[in-house]
């Protein structure tokens, strides 16, 4: 590859070309957290030299329920020794947010992970001081160097606020829209953040306020799922993260209608319409050494649902 068709950094070309971010969140319900203080591989948990039965049996049991395994690890200088966490995270719905949380010194006591899964179904929930919503910041130089570049930064403002929260992480995808910030277990991801827009949104957050600018999706919905209920946030300010229900989606070739609920009194249902298509071909990661198409989902309206038709 000449120097002339070298990519710029991704996210940099992204902003540049304009993607949207709505609808890009990927779908998922359980993770699997694993504070490794080392260096992070560039395929994070599976290029970690770990006994390998035990990594076997974590990654079947995580697969079985499709749970994304992340790497996590403090913010700044951290020390080598002691034990470190590992957490089990489910979102079931409203009321059904669980946490799970060990610790591990040796490989084997990995195999708590196992163990845990399984009781995340059956919407069991460890003790109240472990249930802090926590706040992921993608930092993962390894597989990209956006996410360091962009992460970082956005992880030393956020843990200057909210240090217990706060955790760095390997890649939740979507390099091109660094910084991302996924929280957990609310399953609700952001993206092309730097530190103001980052400290702001986290703060609404925690509040019990989500906001669509900045808003890649619930990880709950699909894409067109998530586009809408973020244009209804855009259209009607921020709300509670279970706020927002999916009543009806309809499709014509690439044109979809959403119509999206609102639970509380006095939220106006809408009709959300969208395109999807195909953007061109582009360097959608730092690392691509090819070109590659991405979905493409654009909000053509936004209009309210009469009363009767509802």
């Amino acid at each position: 590859m000449s120097a002339s068709s070298i990519p710029a950094r991704c996210a940099d070309a992204a902003r540049q070309r304009g993607d949207s971010i709505g609808g890009t969140a990927p779908r998922g319900t359980y993770w699997v957290l694993i504070e490794y203080r080392g260096g992070w591989p560039i395929n994070g948990f599976d290029g970690l030299d770990l006994d390998p039965d035990v990594k076997t049996e974590v990654f079947q049991a995580a697969q079985a329920l499709r749970a994304r395994i992340l790497l996590i690890r403090r913010h700044g200088k951290r020390a080598r020794e002691g034990s470190a966490h590992w957490a089990v995270m489910h979102l079931g719905g409203p009321g059904n947010l669980v946490q799970l949380w060990g610790t591990w010194t040796q490989d084997s006591d990995l195999l708590g992970i196992v163990a845990a899964l399984p009781r995340c179904t059956e919407n069991s929930a460890s003790s109240p001081d472990t249930q802090t919503p926590l706040v992921l910041v993608c930092a993962h130089g390894q597989h990209d160097v956006c996410c360091a570049i962009r992460g970082r930064p956005v992880a030393a403002a956020l843990n200057q606020r909210w240090p217990e929260n706060v955790w760095e992480c390997t890649h939740v995808g979507g390099d091109r829209f660094a910084a991302n910030i996924l929280l957990v277990p609310d399953g609700i991801y952001y993206g092309n953040v730097d530190a103001d827009s980052a400290v702001d949104v986290v703060d609404r957050y925690l509040s019990g306020q989500v906001v669509g600018e900045y808003l890649r999706g619930y990880t709950d919905h699909g894409p067109v799922e998530q586009a809408a209920i973020r244009a209804a946030l855009n259209r009607n300010g921020s709300a509670g993260r279970f706020d927002y229900t999916i009543a009806d989606i309809a499709s014509d070739g690439g044109s979809w209608t959403v119509r999206v609920r609102g639970r509380r009194p006095g939220q106006t249902d809408l009709d959300v319409g969208m395109r999807v298509s195909r953007s061109e071909p582009e360097y959608l990661t730092c690392r691509g050494l090819e070109k590659a198409v991405a979905s493409r989902i654009s909000v053509t309206r936004v209009r309210p649902v009469d009363a009767e038709a509802r």
